[in-house]
């Protein structure tokens, strides 16, 4: 069996949705995930800080926007009357709940029920168009089956466990539709993956099921070696191993959400991602193999900051790093980069939420610099030990950039620099040119 994701922009309209049925109807068992359609997602944000606000009028009118859009969109997908019918049957039934929370006290958990519509518009309106063209498919509630723990961590024992009792229920059909994104928590509650959970959703799933493939559908044909946005003339790279998507996924890679790599490579399931705009172009095979390039891709994550951290005790002092590293611990705020020196230690983070509870602890046992406005470039190949050349070859490319840090060797795939993210498009442009 293999599982099949679709973007917020894969089922974005009605055009678009009725462009999924080549690709979905297919003999061999599949499980497609659906995200909300584009927009949805943000739309339901705004209604959820309206309702915080306890702005009625303005919740209410964001509410009757929403609610417009899908009925175009109903009219606009289905032909037959029966099949229209059910669907603004649908719609008309969430946006009555919808409606329904600004009658009462507005919580994080009616916020997480709220953000859980529209996954469940998209997925039941593929399953009824599938049905109006004659195409057999089942409705797989995730909410079943999907769960996070006690510490916000996906419950794979869980899922597996319970996936396989909601497939048990429909053998006999091909063709089976869930939500991404979508959970519960060990309360029972309404949860969610947060944003791009739907990538992770897939590989969940994916991974509980023992997946031939899983397959993420999106706008763009595969990873590509550097930022089309920002640089011309990229390529989508063929093939790239667990460890090096991770790294250019969590580095700024947009096409891929960072955490949903892991379930498939523990289970050595190979995930290849597609275009449903292209659907012919071959895309990127993330797999065990690696892609055997001494430099596959570059990519860049802003919103960086610097903490530079000195000490004049430091010097043969054991427990500094302890006690740097506990501080971040406590606030529960990870850390991207790290270079030491005798007396110092700079490292990146880019969460800071708790920034100034952080900086009044570290300034107990040490003197602290900060600076932001940073963004790190991450460029992944092949750099193992025995590896000569690349360095030269990247700090070349780099000559006429200011570096603020350099991370090298702590992977073998990952070498990154931290540049002024003014420096950012010079630096890509850069390294196209001297690598590619």
């Amino acid at each position: 069996m293999k599982v099949l994701k679709f973007g917020g922009t894969s089922v974005g309209s009605p055009e678009r949705m009725k462009n999924l049925l080549p690709l979905i109807d297919a003999p061999e068992p599949k499980i497609v995930v659906l995200s909300a359609m584009s927009g949805t997602t943000n739309s339901l944000v705004e209604i959820a800080s309206a309702l915080y606000a306890k702005e009625n009028d303005r919740a209410r009118q964001l509410i009757e926007a929403l609610d417009l859009k899908y009925q175009t969109v109903v009219k606009e997908l289905f032909r037959k009357p029966e099949t229209l019918k059910k669907g603004q049957e649908l719609i008309r039934s969430h946006f009555e709940y919808l409606h329904a929370f600004r009658m009462d006290v507005f919580t994080a958990n009616e916020e997480k029920a709220i953000l859980a519509q529209g996954e469940l518009l998209s997925t039941a309106l593929v399953h009824y168009y599938l049905e109006e063209n004659g195409i057999p498919s089942v409705l797989l509630p995730a909410l079943n089956f999907m769960r996070i723990d006690e510490n916000e961590e996906p419950d794979l024992q869980y899922i597996e466990q319970n996936i396989q009792v909601e497939l048990k229920k429909h053998a006999s059909v091909n063709i089976y539709i869930t939500q991404g994104y979508i959970c519960r928590n060990t309360f029972g509650e309404i949860d969610n993956l947060k944003r791009g959970g739907s990538d992770y959703t897939a590989t969940l799933i994916g991974a509980a099921i023992h997946a031939e493939e899983i397959q993420i559908w999106t706008d763009i044909d595969g990873m590509h070696n550097n930022d089309p946005r920002v640089v011309e003339k990229t390529y989508p790279v063929t093939a790239i191993s667990f460890d090096e998507a991770a790294e250019l996924a969590y580095f700024g890679a947009k096409i891929l959400h960072p955490t949903c790599v892991l379930p498939a490579q523990l289970r050595k399931i190979p995930v290849r991602l597609l275009n449903t705009m292209q659907p012919k172009a071959k895309g990127t095979l993330i797999s065990e193999k690696s892609s055997g390039s001494a430099f596959t891709a570059v990519a860049a994550k802003d919103g960086i900051t610097a903490i530079k951290v000195k000490s004049g005790r430091m010097l043969l002092a054991y427990g500094f790093l302890r006690s740097v590293f506990e501080v971040f611990e406590r606030y529960k705020t990870p850390i991207d980069m790290i270079t030491t020196s005798e007396v110092a230690v700079s490292l990146t983070i880019d969460n800071t939420r708790n920034l100034n509870a952080i900086l009044t602890e570290l300034k107990e046992i040490s003197s602290v610099e900060v600076e932001g406005d940073l963004t790190i470039v991450c460029i992944v190949g092949d750099f193992a030990a025995e590896t000569k050349g690349g360095a030269l070859r990247i700090f070349e490319s780099l000559k006429e950039i200011p570096i603020r840090m350099i991370s090298y060797g702590g992977s073998e795939h990952n070498v990154s620099v931290l540049v002024k993210t003014a420096f950012k498009k010079d630096a890509l442009v850069a390294l196209n040119k001297g690598l590619f």
